[in-house]
C-alpha cells in the first residue's frame, strides 16, 4: 500500500488567512516564519487563543502574552499576517495552515528533539506528523533525508541520528492539547483579501502600522521575485500564495509502499522546488526555506539579491552591535515602507557559543596556574570523625537557652528538640542547646545533628540561619574531569585580553549514597561543557577559586533541569558560568562587567574565598 502522509493538507501562504473547504472539519495550526525560513508551529494554546480573537475580529490584533507569559513581547497583527515584537521591532510573517483532525496535531501529540542545551524542541509540524505516521504504522525506522534533513529517526531507542556526523540525540513523544478544530469557512464579511481597499483607509496609529507592516512586505518581496523570477507574470504584490510563483509546480504525494516492520524511506522526488508539504500550495519568496540542504541554499541567494541602494536596518538586533537602536530601526523601517521607501529587514542574530578553531600550538598554560587539568573522584569521609563529633566541634553548649524557636524543628530553644523519639543518640539530650562559634545562632543539638545526617556528611556544617560555613564544605558533584588552558582570542567587553577556556567533562554514571536516588543511573546531558573567563588578573582569580570548587565537588550537581523538567541528571549547582563566548543573547555570554564580582561571591557562599588560595 502506498505511504500516504496523513495530514498533511493546505499549506496556506502567509500574506492572508487561509479557509478550509467548505463543511469539512480540518485541525487549524498558526505558524511563524524563523530566521533560518522555517515554519514554526506555535503551542496548541496559543492556536485556541488566535482562533477565539479571530472569531471576534478578524481584522484585529493577538496579544500572545496573555496565553503564554514567555511571549509576552509579541503580537499578531491578523489583518497584515505578521507576528511585531514590541521591544526591538522584528515582524514575522506567519501563516494558518489547515491538517486532518486524525494527524498529530488534532490528537494532541508532540515529537520533540533534545538541543545542546538539553531542553527540548518541537519538530516542523509537517515532520511531527511524518515521524506520527511511521510510529503509528510500527515502522522501526523512518528516513528523513528526501525531506531536506539527513536523520534516521529510530523507534526502539527513541533517537534520531545524524548520517553525516553519526551524532545521536533523544527523542520523545510528548502528550499535549489538542489543536483547534474548525469546519467550512467563516463569514464573508470575514473573508477579505489582503491587501484589497475596503474604502477610505483609518489613520489611526494601528492602522497605519498594519499597512505600513504590509507594505514592507511587499516591498521586500517583490524585489526578490523580480530577481528570481524575471520572466514570471506578475499578478499579485502581496503574500498572496502561488501568484508569486511560475506555473508548474504541481502537488505531490509520498508513495512507498512500506509493510509492517519495514522502515519508511520518504522518496527523493517527492516534492516540488517551491513546496513545504504534499498537497501544499507553493510558498512565496523566502518561505519555501522550511528545510536545509538545497532549499536554504535558495534562501541564501534569495537574500543576496536585495537591490542595490536598499538600506539594511539591523531590526533584530539585541546585542546592540549596529547603529541603530533595535526598536528605533523597527519604527524607522515601518515609517519608510509607509514613505513607499523600500527596506530590507536584517536576520535575526544568532547566539556565538564557541570561539574560532584553535590548533594545538596556540594553547597555552594560563599564567600563575598550576597544570591544566585536574580530575575529581568520590571523596569518603574518614571514619574517625563521627556526625557526633563534627557537630560538637563547632558548638558551645548553652545552659540558659532564650525563648525563641530553634529554626531547624521550630519548637522553643526551652523545651525539647523536635526530633525526639526521631533521632537518638548517646551523650545527646534532647533539651541540649548549641551555640556555634563564628556566628552565634542558636539550635538544639539533636537538630543539628539531624540536619548534618541529612546531608553530604564531610565533616562540614552550615548555619541555616545566615549560611555561615563550618569546616570546608564539599558537594556531591558526580566524578570527571576538568580542564583549563588559554586561547588567542578575546572576549567582548575584554578586547585587551586573551581567554581562559574551562572545559567540563562528566560521564554518565551510578548515583551514590550522598545523591538523591542511591544505585539509579544518572544522565549527564550536554557535556563537554565550555566556559570562558577573561585572561587578567581577576579572571586567573576567578579560575583558581573555581579549580578550589572543583576538587570540593562543588560546581556540579545531581538533581532535576530546571531547562527540560528531567531528573537524576548532572546540573549546574549554584556558581554561574559564561557558555557563551562571541555574543550574549542568552545571558550566559559577554559583555558582562559584573560577572567576575557576582561568580566571585557565589563561590564565597559555597565556602571558597581568597583566603582559601593561601592555605
Amino acid at each position: 500500500p502506498g505511504m500516504a502522509r496523513q495530514g498533511s493538507g493546505a499549506m496556506l501562504a502567509s500574506g492572508g488567512l487561509g479557509f478550509p473547504p467548505q463543511n469539512l472539519a480540518r485541525v487549524v495550526v498558526w505558524e511563524w516564519l524563523n530566521e533560518h525560513g522555517r515554519w514554526r508551529p506555535y503551542s496548541a494554546a496559543v492556536c485556541h487563543h488566535i482562533e477565539n480573537v479571530l472569531k471576534e475580529d478578524a481584522r484585529g490584533s493577538v496579544v500572545l502574552g496573555q496565553v503564554d507569559v514567555q511571549l509576552a513581547p509579541y503580537v499578531i497583527d491578523l489583518q497584515s499576517m505578521h507576528q511585531f515584537r514590541q521591544d526591538t521591532g522584528t515582524m514575522r510573517p506567519v501563516r494558518r495552515n489547515f491538517y486532518d483532525p486524525s494527524s498529530a496535531p488534532g490528537k494532541g501529540i508532540v515529537w520533540e528533539w533534545e538541543n545542546d542545551n538539553s531542553s527540548w524542541t518541537p519538530y516542523d509540524m509537517d515532520i511531527c506528523i511524518t515521524i506520527q505516521n511511521a510510529y503509528e504504522k510500527q515502522h522501526p525506522w523512518l528516513d528523513l533525508s528526501s525531506l531536506g534533513f539527513c536523520y534516521l529517526i529510530y523507534f526502539s531507542s527513541m533517537s534520531q541520528m545524524n548520517r553525516q556526523t553519526q551524532r545521536k540525540r533523544r527523542l520523545r513523544r510528548r502528550m499535549d492539547l489538542a489543536y483547534p478544530l474548525t469546519m467550512g469557512s467563516i463569514p464573508k464579511s470575514q473573508s477579505w483579501p489582503v491587501g484589497t481597499s475596503t474604502g477610505t483607509p483609518c489613520s489611526c496609529p494601528q492602522c497605519l502600522l498594519v499597512n505600513s507592516t504590509r507594505a514592507a512586505s511587499n516591498a521586500i518581496l517583490a524585489s526578490q521575485r523580480r530577481k528570481l523570477y524575471p520572466g514570471a507574470v506578475r499578478q499579485s504584490s502581496t503574500f498572496a500564495g502561488a501568484a508569486l510563483w511560475p506555473a508548474g509546480t504541481g502537488t505531490a504525494a509520498v508513495t512507498g509502499g512500506t509493510t509492517k516492520g519495514e522502515g519508511l524511506r520518504v522518496p527523493s522526488g517527492a516534492f516540488g522546488p517551491g513546496q513545504s508539504v504534499p498537497g501544499g500550495v507553493p510558498l512565496p519568496g523566502l518561505n519555501n526555506l522550511n528545510r536545509p540542504g538545497t532549499q536554504r541554499g535558495a534562501g541564501l541567494g534569495a537574500r543576496a539579491t536585495v537591490p542595490p541602494g536598499v538600506p539594511a536596518l539591523p531590526v533584530k538586533n539585541l546585542n546592540s552591535t549596529g547603529p541603530v537602536h533595535p526598536a528605533l530601526a523597527g519604527m524607522t523601517g515601518i515609517l519608510m515602507c509607509a514613505a513607499g521607501l523600500p527596506v530590507c529587514l536584517t536576520r535575526a542574530p544568532k547566539p556565538i557559543l564557541h570561539p574560532p578553531p584553535v590548533s594545538k600550538s596556540d594553547i597555552k598554560p594560563v599564567p600563575g596556574v598550576n597544570g591544566i587539568c585536574r580530575k575529581t573522584k568520590k571523596k569518603h569521609l574518614k571514619k574517625s570523625k563521627t556526625p557526633e563529633d563534627v557537630v560538637r566541634r563547632y558548638i558551645q553548649k548553652v545552659k540558659n537557652p532564650p525563648d525563641e524557636d530553634c529554626t531547624i524543628c521550630m519548637e522553643r530553644l526551652v523545651t525539647s528538640s523536635g526530633y525526639e523519639g526521631v533521632l537518638s543518640h548517646r551523650g545527646i539530650k534532647p533539651e541540649l542547646v548549641g551555640k556555634l562559634g563564628k556566628c552565634g545562632h542558636m539550635y538544639h543539638l539533636l537538630c543539628l545533628l539531624a540536619m548534618y545526617n541529612n546531608g553530604n556528611k564531610d565533616g562540614s556544617l552550615q548555619c541555616p540561619t545566615c549560611k555561615a560555613i563550618y569546616g570546608e564544605k564539599t558537594g556531591t558533584q558526580p566524578p570527571g574531569k576538568m580542564e583549563f588552558h588559554l586561547i588567542p582570542h578575546s572576549l567582548p567587553g575584554y578586547t585587551d585580553s586573551k581567554t581562559i577556556r574551562i572545559v567540563y567533562d562528566i560521564p554518565t554514571g551510578i548515583q551514590g549514597p550522598e545523591h538523591p536516588n542511591p544505585g539509579k543511573k544518572f544522565t549527564a546531558r550536554g557535556f563537554p561543557r565550555h566556559c570562558y573567563l577573561p585572561d587578567n588578573e581577576k579572571g586567573r582569580k576567578v579560575l583558581k577559586l573555581l579549580i578550589v570548587a572543583w576538587d570540593r565537588r562543588l560546581i556540579f550537581t545531581i538533581g532535576t533541569s530546571n531547562t527540560t523538567g528531567e531528573s537524576d541528571t548532572v546540573v549546574w549547582n549554584e556558581i554561574h558560568h559564561k557558555t557563551e563566548f562571541g555574543s550574549n543573547l542568552t545571558g550566559h555570554g559577554y559583555p558582562d562587567p559584573n560577572y567576575l564580582d557576582n561568580v566571585l561571591a557565589e563561590l564565597l557562599a559555597q565556602g571558597v574565598s581568597e583566603a582559601t588560595l593561601k592555605d
